[in-house]
C-alpha cells in the first residue's frame, strides 16, 4: 500500500517527494498537508504540481499522468467562435478585475457542482497577484462582468486553474482571447490540468507527465 507523503505547514521550503510516487488512483495524488504560501506554490507549479481540495479535505497536491496542455500557436477556434469574436459582442481586459474572477470562479461553480475555491485558496492566489504571478482574463457585457478565468504565470508557461461564465460563450470568448494575448506575451505552454472535452476541441492535448516537466524544465 502506498504512503502519501505529508507536508509540513510550518516549512514551505520543504521540497515535494518526486512525481514517481504519485498515485495512479486517484490519479496523480502527490501530497497532503503544508500550506499555501507563495513560496510554497511557485514551488508546486514550477514542478509539475498544483493544490485542489474541498473544504472538508487538508490540502491535497496533484501530479496528474496524463496532463492536458494547450500549446497558444495550436488554439482551435472555430467557424462559430471566430464569428462571435469578429462581432465584438464582448470587452476583453486583463488584470483588470482578479479577485472578482476568483470570486466569481468559486460562487458561480459551487452553483453548479461545488467549489475547490476555498477562503484559504481564495487569500493565497490574491497574494500571488499582488506578487505578480496570478493573472486574469475578464469578458463584460455593457460594463458587467459575465465571464473570465485566472491561472499563476511564470516564465513563459501559462497553469490555468479556473474560468467561470454567467452569460453563454463569455468564457469561450475570455479563452480565445486569451490565449492569444499570452501568445504575444511569449508564453509557450498552457497547463490545462485535466482532460476536458470542452479544451480539447479548443486545441488542447495530453502528453506524458514526464514530457511535461521536461517542457517546464525548459520554459519556466
Amino acid at each position: 500500500m502506498t504512503t502519501i507523503a505529508v507536508l509540513d505547514h510550518t516549512n514551505p521550503q520543504q521540497l515535494f517527494p518526486p512525481l514517481s510516487s504519485a498515485l495512479s488512483e486517484p490519479n496523480g495524488l502527490l501530497a497532503v498537508g503544508g500550506c499555501l504560501s507563495t513560496q510554497r506554490l511557485l514551488n508546486a507549479y514550477r514542478n509539475g504540481i498544483f493544490p485542489w481540495f474541498s473544504r472538508e479535505d487538508p490540502i491535497l497536491w496533484w501530479s496528474p499522468n496524463p496532463r492536458l496542455i494547450l500549446l497558444p500557436h495550436e488554439l482551435h477556434i472555430s467557424r462559430r467562435l471566430a464569428k462571435l469574436l469578429r462581432q465584438n459582442k464582448f470587452q476583453v481586459t486583463f488584470n483588470q478585475a482578479f479577485e472578482q474572477v476568483i470570486t466569481c470562479c468559486a460562487t458561480v461553480r459551487t452553483d453548479i457542482q461545488g467549489t475547490w475555491i476555498t477562503k484559504e485558496m481564495h487569500e493565497a492566489y490574491v497574494a500571488l497577484h499582488h506578487e505578480g504571478f496570478a493573472q486574469s482574463v475578464e469578458t463584460w457585457f455593457e460594463n458587467k462582468l459575465v465571464g473570465g478565468f485566472y491561472g499563476v504565470k511564470i516564465g513563459n508557461v501559462f497553469f490555468g486553474e479556473s474560468m467561470f461564465y454567467t452569460q453563454t460563450d463569455a468564457s469561450k470568448v475570455a479563452f480565445a482571447q486569451g490565449i492569444k494575448h499570452f501568445r504575444a506575451q511569449g508564453i509557450a505552454l498552457i497547463d490545462c490540468q485535466v482532460h476536458s472535452t470542452h479544451l480539447i476541441s479548443l486545441g488542447a492535448k495530453e502528453i506524458s507527465r514526464d514530457t511535461f516537466l521536461q517542457l517546464l524544465s525548459v520554459l519556466c
